[in-house]
C-alpha cells in the first residue's frame, strides 16, 4: 500500500539501549517521495532532539496516532546504502542489540552527529610551478615543512593526495597548511591512474595456486583461509587477487586488527598501486573519517584499509574483501556493540555475492575447522618466500636461574652474539610499564587500585602507579599504606624494566621500546618502525604492538620473556591466544636472508602443548587443541552468550542476573545451559561491581531463538534499571 501525507509513519533507529523503533509522523511541508529507508532524520527524543536512520515507512502504530510526534527535519537522502542498512539489521539480530546503536557504531562521528561533511575540502595538492623551483634548504629551520616539499618534490606529478600523507611520520597538516600559505603547494583534482606498477610479481607454486583458486571465484560468494607460515608471502597473495578485482573497476576492502599496522601498509600499496586507497581507522580525525566514508560510497578510493569499524564502509563498487590477521582478538569489539568484525565481513561477503580471503600465520580454531569441514576454501602457504627459512626456536628452563632482571644468562649471552653480527634484537614482553605491582617488603601491602580488584601498574619514567583497567593514576606511594614503612619493592617487570635493565647490560647500544606509552602521539609508531628499518635501532623491545605483521628483516633473534601467564588462566582460549602470540612473535625473526632463532623463556619446559608448538608447528597443536575442546564441548562444538551486569552496589549484579536466569530456565526448555552467575574474573573494576551469567548450547539455532525471546524480557526486570546489563554473543574475553 502507497503512503500517503495523511497515512505515512516513519520508523527511526535511535541510538538507544531500547530495543525497539520509534514512530513518527513525517516532518511538517516535507516532500515524502524523500523519505525512503537510509536517510539520516531529526526527530525529538524525550526532552531533547536526536539525530536517527529511517528504517522503513508504515501506515499504522502500536500507539494512537495523535500521540505522535512530527520528525524535525531529513538531513540527506540516501546516506545509507540499503545493502549496508540490511548487514547492520542482521548485525542487530546476531548479536542482539539495538539497531540504533549498531548504526551509530557503523556511521562515523560527524554523520552520526547530523553534520554536513565539508565536499569543497581538497584530498589531492601538488606543488605550484614557484614550489617546483624552490630551495627546500631554505627551509632547514622548519623540518617538517622541508620533509613534506621533498616527498612532493619525489611524487609522480608533484602531486600527492590524503591518503599518501597520512603514512607521514609527523604533523603534516599544520606542514600543508604552511606550504600552501607560502603558495608552493595548491589543492588540485584527483588524477586517475590505474595503471599497475608492479605488474611483475614472481609468486611461488603455493601462492599462485592461491591467487589462482581465488580469481576463480570473483563474482561470487566464496570463503578462503589463506594459512600461511610467517613471511611466506600472504599479502602478496592479497595484492594479486585486489589486482584482478581493481582491473575489473570493483573496489577492495581491506581489515587490518590495529592501527600501527595501517601506515606500513598503506607505504606497501602505494609501492604497488596507482589506484587510489584510503584509510579508516580511529586515529583519523572526524573530519577525515567521513571523507573516507564518502570516497568509498562514491567509488573515489578503489582500496580502502582500516581496522574493525571499516566492515561498516558503504562500498560504490565492491569485488572482494580480505580479513589479514583474522585470528587476531582487536577484530572483537569488547564494549557496548560488541560484534566481531571478521563475523560481520563474512557475512557481507555472503550479501555481496564476492569472496572474502582470511588470513593467518595461527588461525583461530573456529576457522580452522571450518576449513577442515570444507566449508571454507584452505589455502596453504607452507614456505616462507625467497632465501628466508623458518627459524629455530628454543627453550630456556627460568627455573633456578640467576637472572638479570628479567633475562636469563642464556638469553644474554645469544644478544651479545648475535649483537656482535651486526643484527637486530627483538624481545617480547606483555606488560609496559616498570612493574606489575608495588609491594611492602615488611608486611606484604600492596598498592591497589581504589576501583578495580587489580593491583596498580608502577610507570617509573612519569612517577606514578597507574590502573591498566580503568585509568585512573597517582602519584609513586614512597611509604607503605599499612604499616608505613619505606621498604617498598617492585614484583614482577614490564617494558620499561626490561629497557633499563638493558641499558645497563648494553650500554653502548640504541634500544628502541614500542608500546602504548611510547606511541601516543599520531605518526610516533611509524616513526619506531622506520628507525629500525633502517638499522638505527639494536634491541627493539615492546609488547604485542610490534608482533603483529611487521616486516623487520635484520631482526635475527627474537624472545619471549615469560611465557607461562597464557598456560594456567581461567580462560578456556588462553593457551589458543598464548601460541598465536609465540608463533607470531617468532615469526619476526629471520624474514630476510640471515638466519632467524627464536628463545622462549618459561618456568614450565615440559608443557605438553607447548612442546608439541615448538617441536611438531601450530597445525599440530591446534588439532590437539581441537580435541579437546570437542571433548569438552567448548566452541567451535558449542555456542555461548554471557549476560554481564554491573552496578556500584555490590548486590545488584548478582540479584539481576538470578532474577534473569530464572526467566531463561523458562525459556529455555532445556536446549541450553546456564552457568551461574558467578562474580567476574574482577569482581570490581572502575568502581562498579560486575557479575555474569553464561548461556551454553548445542546449536546455534537455539541459543539465539532463546536469546530473542529473553533479551525482551530483561528490561522488565525490577532491577533491569538499576543496573548495567549487557549480553555478548560468542565472547572471546571471559573477563
Amino acid at each position: 500500500m502507497k503512503s500517503t501525507e495523511n497515512d505515512m509513519i516513519l520508523r527511526v533507529a535511535v541510538a538507544s539501549p531500547l530495543y525497539q523503533l520509534f514512530d513518527y509522523l513525517p516532518p511538517i511541508d516535507s516532500d515524502l517521495t524523500n523519505l525512503s529507508p537510509g536517510i539520516r532524520i531529526e526527530v525529538p527524543f524525550a526532552r531533547g532532539k536526536r539525530f536517527g536512520v529511517l528504517i522503513e515507512t508504515a501506515t499504522k502504530s502500536a500507539l494512537p496516532r495523535e500521540r505522535l510526534r512530527h520528525a524535525v527535519r531529513c538531513i540527506d537522502s540516501d546516506i545509507v546504502p540499503q545493502e549496508l542498512l540490511a548487514l547492520c539489521r542482521w548485525a542487530a539480530g546476531y548479536y542482539h542489540h539495538p539497531l540504533g546503536e549498531v548504526l551509530a557504531t557503523a556511521l562515523p562521528t560527524l554523520l552520526r552527529r547530523g553534520q554536513e561533511v565539508n565536499e569543497t575540502a581538497s584530498n589531492t595538492w601538488a606543488l605550484t610551478a614557484a614550489g617546483q623551483n624552490c630551495d627546500v634548504e631554505t627551509l632547514a629551520r622548519a623540518p617538517r615543512q622541508r620533509a613534506l616539499m621533498q616527498r612532493f618534490q619525489r611524487a609522480v606529478g608533484y602531486r600527492l593526495d590524503r591518503s599518501q600523507l597520512q603514512t607521514c611520520d609527523f604533523a603534516w597538516q599544520p606542514a600543508l597548511k604552511a606550504l600552501l600559505d607560502k603558495h608552493w603547494v595548491q589543492p588540485c583534482a584527483a588524477v586517475a591512474n590505474t595503471e599497475n606498477k608492479s605488474a611483475l610479481v614472481n609468486l611461488n607454486v603455493d601462492q599462485q595456486n592461491a591467487v589462482d583458486q581465488i580469481q576463480q571465484q570473483l563474482g561470487s560468494f566464496s570463503r578462503f583461509l589463506l594459512e600461511g607460515v610467517t613471511g611466506s608471502g600472504k599479502t602478496e597473495v592479497y595484492f594479486e587477487a585486489m589486482q584482478a578485482v581493481l582491473s575489473q573497476g570493483k573496489q577492495c576492502l581491506l581489515l587490518v586488527p590495529e592501527i600501527g599496522l595501517t601506515p606500513q601498509l598503506s607505504q606497501r600499496l602505494q609501492q604497488r598501486f596507482s589506484y587510489r586507497f584510503v584509510s579508516y581507522h580511529s586515529g583519523l580525525n572526524d573530519s577525515e573519517r567521513a571523507r573516507a566514508w564518502q570516497d568509498a560510497a562514491s567509488g573515489k578510493a578503489d582500496i580502502i584499509v582500516g581496522t574493525r569499524s571499516a566492515v561498516f564502509l558503504p562500498l560504490a563498487s565492491p569485488g572482494l574483501i580480505v580479513v589479514d590477521e583474522e585470528h587476531d582478538l582487536s577484530f572483537k569489539q569488547q564494549d557496548g556493540f560488541r560484534y566481531h568484525a571478521r563475523d560481520i565481513a563474512i557475512r557481507r561477503a555472503q550479501q555481496l555475492n564476492i569472496p572474502i580471503v582470511l588470513g593467518s600465520a595461527t588461525p583461530c580454531l573456529e576457522s580452522s575447522e571450518n576449513a577442515r569441514n570444507s566449508r571454507y576454501h584452505w589455502l596453504h602457504l607452507p614456505e616462507r618466500g625467497g632465501n628466508a627459512m623458518p627459524p629455530t626456536v628454543g627453550l630456556i628452563d627460568m627455573r633456578r636461574q640467576s637472572l638479570k632482571g628479567a633475562l636469563s644468562p642464556m638469553l644474554i649471552a645469544h644478544m651479545q652474539k648475535t649483537l656482535e653480527k651486526g643484527e637486530q634484537i627483538l624481545l617480547f614482553v606483555n606488560r609496559r610499564g616498570y612493574a606489575p605491582a608495588l609491594l611492602c617488603h615488611d608486611c606484604g601491602w600492596a598498592a591497589k587500585c581504589q576501583r578495580c580488584d587489580a593491583n596498580m601498574t608502577v610507570h617509573h619514567i612519569k612517577h606514578c602507579l597507574r590502573c591498566h583497567h580503568c585509568g585512573s593514576q597517582r602519584t609513586l606511594d614512597k611509604r607503605c599504606g599499612d604499616c608505613h614503612s619505606e621498604e617498598l619493592t617492585t614484583v614482577g617487570f614490564g617494558t620499561e624494566q626490561i629497557e633499563d635493565t638493558l641499558k645497563t647490560l648494553f650500554p653502548y647500544q640504541h634500544i628502541i621500546r614500542i608500546d602504548r606509552d611510547t606511541t601516543q602521539q599520531k605518526g610516533s609508531m611509524n616513526k619506531l618502525l622506520n628507525q629500525i628499518e633502517e638499522g638505527q635501532g639494536d634491541i627493539l623491545v615492546g609488547t604485542q604492538m610490534i608482533a603483529k605483521g611487521h616486516h623487520l628483516p635484520n631482526v635475527t633473534l627474537a624472545a619471549i620473556l615469560n611465557a607461562d601467564q597464557g598456560l594456567f588462566a581461567t580462560d578456556f582460549r588462553a593457551l589458543e591466544h598464548l601460541a598465536q602470540l609465540v608463533v607470531q612473535v617468532a615469526g619476526r625473526a629471520g624474514r630476510g636472508d640471515k638466519a632467524g632463532h627464536v628463545l622462549i623463556q618459561t618456568h614450565h619446559p615440559e608443557h605438553p602443548l607447548l612442546q608439541t608448538l615448538i617441536n611438531e608447528g601450530y597445525q599440530r597443536f591446534s588439532e590437539q587443541l581441537i580435541a579437546e575442546r570437542k571433548s569438552a564441548e567448548l566452541p567451535p562444538f558449542s555456542y555461548m552468550a554471557l549476560l554481564r551486569a554491573e552496578a556500584v552496589d555490590e548486590s545488584l549484579p548478582m540479584q539481576f542476573l538470578d532474577s534473569a536466569k530464572q526467566q531463561a530456565e523458562l525459556i529455555a526448555n532445556n536446549t541450553a545451559m546456564l552457568l551461574g552467575p558467578i562474580p567476574a574474573p574482577m569482581a570490581r573494576r572502575a568502581g562498579r561491581h560486575r557479575a555474569q551469567l553464561l548461556l551454553q548450547a548445542g546449536d546455534r539455532r537455539s541459543l539465539h531463538a532463546l536469546l530473542h525471546q529473553w533479551i525482551r524480557q530483561l528490561s522488565n526486570i525490577k532491577l533491569a534499571r538499576k543496573v548495567r546489563w549487557s549480553i555478548d554473543v560468542d565472547p572471546m574475553d571471559m573477563n
